[in-house]
């Protein structure tokens, strides 16, 4: 095993994928559920999404569902990948993680995003427009003062006020430029495009600025990771995803995932095609030798801290597997 690699932590972003055929109850309860099994194969942490209005999607609420996977888990730390702060009020967004940390000390991560809904019918219902994402350095500022008690209105956020949780900005276009200026860590995708993830990264540690939350610049890598026996079967572990992308690319709607021998079966139009193979390019996936060697040259190029494993799939046995087999790449 690579050195680089045992001094890497791993971590899980879990988006309560649901499946054709199941509920999303069973979706939530599946996250709940990998968690435990993330904790025992020694993974960092486990981050859960939030998505609003998408049928293929359960995960709307991710402090609500981080309550629910804080509690049935003992050690391993548990956040948001992330929390979309141009949707809510910077106080509630601190008393939730206020809340959280109260419960479960020294185990809450606070992941925050920039992005206002998946659809101008969402972005509707959430009373948000796509402005709303323009002032996020200004919305992650008054967030930041919440915990430290130096709002200018003269109100005290309970019981976050005082306590560290610590933040982490989703870096989606500018928000490389925003973590830096911040001076926090920084979660940049996807390790399919290795190239804008690389300009993103120079530039986030070209204009970091020491703040109380970081000294040093922190950056976690993301992107999806398939381990299994053959490389064969890695790829179908992308499979589902990789239709489902192809499918809200073409139909304006993003579905449940199908199971991959479903997929194999259809008749997709050229569009369709196009949109679903370029789904299943560029990927981190094949046997462990593989994905180890692979993994050793993402590090090496980025120089990252840590990696976040986004991987979504229909089967969820092979799933819990592939972190199995991820699991014994850096652990040993």
């Amino acid at each position: 095993m690579s050195s680089l690699i045992a001094q890497t932590p791993f971590s899980v972003l879990d988006r309560s994928r649901t499946r054709e055929g199941h509920t999303n109850a069973e979706a939530l309860r599946d996250t709940v559920r990998l968690a435990r099994e993330l904790e025992e194969l020694g993974y960092r942490r486990l981050w859960v999404s939030e998505h609003h209005g998408v049928p293929g999607v359960a995960g709307s609420a991710p402090t609500v569902l981080a309550a629910a996977v804080a509690a049935a888990t003992r050690t391993i730390r548990v956040g948001t990948g992330g929390v979309m702060l141009p949707n809510h009020r910077p106080l509630v967004v601190a008393e939730q993680f206020g809340v959280l940390e109260s419960l479960f000390p020294g185990r809450i991560d606070m992941g925050l995003g920039r992005s206002v809904g998946f659809t101008d019918g969402v972005r509707r219902a959430l009373g948000r427009d796509k402005e709303a994402a323009e002032d996020f350095a200004g919305q992650l500022d008054e967030l930041l003062g919440w915990f430290s008690g130096t709002s200018p209105t003269g109100v005290h956020a309970r019981p976050a006020e005082g306590l560290t949780v610590p933040p982490f900005v989703l870096a989606m276009g500018e928000g490389a430029d925003i973590a830096a200026r911040a001076g926090l860590p920084m979660v940049i995708g996807d390790l399919r495009n290795r190239e804008k993830m690389l300009r993103g990264i120079d530039r986030y540690r070209a204009a970091f600025r020491p703040s109380p939350w970081a000294a040093e610049p922190y950056v976690v890598v993301s992107g999806t990771v398939a381990v299994a026996a053959t490389p064969e079967e890695a790829r179908r572990l992308l499979i589902p995803e990789a239709w489902s992308m192809a499918y809200s690319r073409t139909h304006g709607t993003f579905p449940p995932l199908p199971p991959a021998e479903r997929v194999e079966a259809l008749t997709m139009t050229a569009k369709e095609r196009g949109f679903y193979e370029a789904g299943l390019a560029g990927h981190v996936a094949g046997t462990e030798e593989q994905v180890a060697h692979e993994l050793e040259t993402v590090l090496k190029e980025t120089a990252a801290q840590e990696v976040l494993v986004t991987t979504s799939t229909y089967d969820s046995a092979a799933l819990v597997d592939s972190y199995r087999r991820l699991s014994r790449i850096f652990g040993g």
